[in-house]
């Protein structure tokens, strides 16, 4: 296992007021709306979610990275699970024309706004029952999904990811260093049901049998 750094500069460019998530809604029924992963989720107000994901184009740096750390290639297969609206993928496809690209998520509505470009190659579907053959995969991504997870569940997609990956694994997850960024952590979060230090991460890592590599992000 590895530890990549593929996305952090991404995150950081966002700005949060951390105090204002808890003080000027009710946290607990904004983190009830969200958990539904509908629209209110993906396009309602702020306090949901994203409030309103679109794309942008921010992601192909993010895609151009993992394609040249992984010396990915024409006619390869990359999965992406929770891939929500597909813009990762999406930016996979303009790198490499010719990479295959499939996509799983558990959100209805993330599925039918996805890019239309990539529409056909998603799917409705469970991390913890990947519908697909062993070693499916050059690469299989999972992009801040996995800490939405009870620790039960989050032990069985990480072994469905190991066991459809045939190369490369990596996924991002939600972290903590020290106890202002584990506040402000739980300030922010809307969706989270796991979450670990660096050193309790690799832990749940290697007792799952996951063998790919990790990021984390923080929220300073």
């Amino acid at each position: 296992m590895t530890n990549v750094n593929f996305v952090t500069q991404l995150h950081g460019n966002t700005k949060r007021d951390y105090l204002k998530r808890v003080t000027e809604y009710d946290k607990a029924e904004c983190a009830a709306i969200a958990k539904k992963f509908g629209q209110d989720y993906w396009d309602g107000d702020r306090r949901y979610g994203y409030g309103g994901y679109r794309y942008d184009g921010r992601w192909l740096s993010v895609a151009e990275a993992m394609v040249k750390y992984y010396g990915l290639k024409p006619g390869d297969k990359i999965l992406d699970v929770g891939c929500g609206k597909g813009y990762l993928l999406y930016e996979f496809t303009r790198v490499i024309p010719q990479i295959q690209v499939c996509g799983i998520d558990i959100s209805q509505y993330g599925i039918e706004h996805a890019k239309e470009e990539i529409k056909p190659f998603l799917q409705v579907g469970n991390v913890t029952d990947l519908p697909y053959a062993d070693q499916s995969f050059d690469l299989v991504i999972s992009l801040t999904t996995l800490h939405n997870l009870y620790n039960y569940d989050l032990y069985k997609a990480l072994q469905e990811i190991e066991r459809v990956g045939k190369n490369h694994k990596y996924v991002l997850v939600e972290s903590y260093r020290n106890e202002q960024e584990r506040v402000n952590l739980l300030y922010w979060q809307l969706t989270c049901e796991t979450f670990y230090t660096p050193q309790e991460w690799e832990w749940f890592f290697q007792q799952a049998g996951y063998s790919g590599d990790y990021e984390y992000i923080y929220f300073e």
